[in-house]
């Protein structure tokens, strides 16, 4: 099995390569900011990781922060103007609402200082790149899996975090959208948002389990929302099929034990080392992608020991 550290020597490996085969190094010790959409799951400490281990290979300053609730958005909006007013070399800013942080990303620009999106970008062109997973098609592939185990036809229903940041919106469009162009005999029943949070989420599964006696699936959007769902099925003793998004411990436990289907996995330690790679080229005066896709799998009970899978799997 990988270890941490084992993990994150390869994937730093080879995220300090560019295109060219060109090590990236920081000229001096650069002060960057992360703010990120959370602290509550095990993918943003993921997430920090990688932007730690970043941080000291190429000689920089990260601090790393987010509210405490994905729901939190004023809170976080406060966190990037108090980032701003310290005038940190660079910004990487994971968005929970996509145009609510518009003002201060403009604030940062005037300023001179560069923007790095990551995880869930903006509607705005001023981050210079957005390190992320390509959501619509992660959950395309969510859905695919879905119609398999249900036999491409019956009623499915998703339960996602939120409509306003990227990672939502595109998640829930990426699912649905599948769904009606491949599989006629599927319907989508009901979509519904649970904050990302457990507990709401177990209580939306279960409401939505017994107004739905004869569902076949929930697609569960994120981390939070998946556990959420996984338990409710559990509470209530259905046989629903589910399929999850993200990792973490308990995601993987109830993927080896068959409450859960199985999930896509995102690939967090390398989204948070890119950040910050990304924002040393910015700095350096390169010019970098507009989006930096840092890929995703689906895994189950079937092939979570691969090496592939479980390097990008967490704990």
């Amino acid at each position: 099995m990988l270890t941490r550290r084992t993990l994150l020597g390869a994937i730093s490996a080879l995220a300090l390569l560019t295109a060219g085969g060109t090590a990236v190094s920081a000229q001096e010790n650069y002060d960057i900011a992360l703010i990120s959409k959370g602290f509550q799951h095990q993918f943003w400490q993921a997430v920090k990781a990688g932007a730690d281990q970043a941080a000291e290979e190429l000689g920089v300053t990260v601090t790393f922060e987010g509210p405490e609730s994905e729901s939190q958005v004023d809170r976080q909006m406060d966190m990037l103007a108090a980032a701003l007013s310290r005038q940190p070399d660079a910004i990487g800013f994971a968005a929970l609402d996509s145009q609510a942080a518009t003002p201060l990303l403009q604030q940062a620009d005037d300023a001179g200082i560069p923007i790095i999106a990551f995880d869930s970008g903006v509607e705005s062109d001023i981050p210079l790149s957005t390190a992320t997973t390509d959501n619509v098609a992660a959950a395309a592939l969510a859905a695919d899996k879905m119609a398999e185990l249900i036999g491409e036809e019956g009623q499915v229903a998703v339960v996602a975090h939120d409509q306003t940041s990227r990672t939502g919106i595109d998640r829930v469009e990426g699912f649905v959208n599948r769904i009606e162009e491949a599989y006629p005999n599927i319907e989508v029943v009901t979509v519904q948002y649970g904050g990302g949070d457990q507990l709401q989420s177990t209580e939306i599964t279960k409401s939505i389990l017994l107004a739905n006696p004869e569902l076949d699936g929930i697609f569960g959007a994120n981390e939070g929302s998946a556990i959420g769902v996984a338990n409710g099925k559990q509470e209530l003793g259905s046989e629903v099929v589910v399929i999850g998004f993200d990792s973490g411990a308990a995601q993987k436990g109830m993927v080896e034990s068959g409450l859960m289907a199985g999930a896509i996995t995102q690939n967090p330690v390398g989204i948070g080392y890119e950040t910050v790679k990304a924002a040393v080229g910015a700095l350096n005066g390169e010019e970098l992608p507009e989006v930096i896709d840092t890929g995703f799998y689906y895994y189950d009970a079937s092939n979570m020991n691969d090496p592939e899978i479980a390097a990008v799997l967490y704990d």
